[in-house]
């Protein structure tokens, strides 16, 4: 098993929710987060003074997928959250050791 998390900008969240249903992805945990990359954050003007925002909002998308899907769901959401402008988003795959389903005590492929 395979968790993938991925940190995107907003309003690709849809697109990417979409595209990852298709593919047959059954759930996912989206979470809005605050940080910064190469990005260094940016500055905003309100009433008249200029601000600093050092951390940048984003959303992360975590899914967990067996590891024959992984490829699958790591070019969809490539393919949907990519612009081509710095801020883009990471996508980080990690190995999963046990996945349990609380309220049946299922495991592995079967808990997700």
């Amino acid at each position: 098993m395979k968790k993938i998390e991925a940190i995107i900008r907003h309003f690709k969240l849809d697109d990417i929710k979409s595209s990852l249903t298709e593919c047959g992805v059954e759930g996912m945990t989206i979470t809005e987060v605050k940080g910064f990359g190469r990005q260094k954050g940016h500055t905003e003007m309100y009433r008249g003074n200029e601000y600093a925002i050092d951390f940048v909002p984003k959303v992360k998308v975590e899914v967990v997928v067996a590891e024959d899907k992984l490829r699958q769901v790591v070019e969809t959401i490539m393919g949907q959250a990519q612009t081509g402008q710095m801020g883009d988003g990471k996508i980080f795959v990690s190995d999963l050791s046990e996945v349990i389903r609380i309220r049946t005590g299922e495991t592995g492929k079967d808990a997700v």
